[in-house]
């Protein structure tokens, strides 16, 4: 896919690896529709790019209506990225007893079905494109993590969303195959966004170094250089790729 001229959507896009993503997109001549719950942020970034906004809990069918609704106005839709989610953290039984049934569902909602509310919508637009030279006619890409498979103490909530979205990443591509759609997904390591920053300097400098090469936080722009790579090279399909510096988590 080439992606300049093309309207793609960028869930989360307002902070962290989305919004790497979007300022990588338009560089490249993409147009970008930035989807979040952000409104200040997201309206501010839209606009320094030359994007749109549009406010959405990616879980809600009305507010994914409303966000592929307005990338197919602006052109052709021929791109999602889904990096909007949340990473609670909470033992299945802790000091306060039982883990708190509405944080794991509400993290299954966000992350899992949020994801795959936006792929089916935004599928559905991108199978009434007329087909690139290649035969494609749109390219999903969604967030999981390394929790999906090296989840850590606190972390069923998230590791089991994460494990959902790697998962139907196969299904989901071999649905769409027909349509000439592809689906892939990115699973970033310890990686440098909002959530981390929110961790003392101490606790960053240790995850950093337990990255084996590069020993450094992941940034935004080693995500973006990615998902536009997925983009641009038809024959990533099916396929979760980490990105992570070689780490694998320990239990804490």
């Amino acid at each position: 896919m080439d992606i300049a001229g093309k309207v793609f959507i960028v869930t989360g896009g307002a902070s962290g690896l989305g919004e790497g993503t979007a300022r990588m997109l338009t560089a490249k001549g993409g147009k970008v529709v930035i989807a979040d719950m952000q409104v200040e942020k997201g309206e501010a970034i839209a606009k320094e790019i030359g994007g749109a906004f549009v406010k959405c809990d990616v879980s809600n069918e009305a507010d994914g209506q409303a966000v592929v609704a307005k990338a197919v106005s602006m052109g052709k839709l021929m791109g999602l990225v889904n990096c909007a989610g949340i990473a609670p953290a909470e033992k299945t039984v802790g000091k306060n007893g039982a883990h708190n049934l509405g944080v794991f569902t509400k993290c299954i909602t966000v992350n899992l079905v949020g994801s795959f509310n936006m792929i089916r919508l935004a599928a559905e637009a991108m199978s009434a494109n007329e087909p690139e030279s290649t035969g494609e006619r749109g390219v999903m890409i969604s967030t999981a993590s390394v929790a999906a498979y090296d989840g850590q103490i606190g972390q069923a909530a998230y590791s089991a969303s994460k494990g959902g979205i790697v998962g139907m990443t196969l299904p989901i591509a071999r649905d769409l195959a027909r349509s000439g759609i592809r689906n892939m997904t990115i699973a970033p390591g310890i990686f440098g966004t909002p959530m981390m920053f929110g961790m003392s300097q101490e606790v960053q400098d240790s995850l950093a170094a337990a990255v084996p090469f590069p020993s450094r936080l992941g940034t935004p722009l080693d995500y973006a250089k990615l998902a536009t790579h997925i983009f641009e090279n038809d024959m990533l399909n099916g396929e979760v790729i980490r990105l992570d510096g070689a780490i694998r988590l320990a239990p804490r």
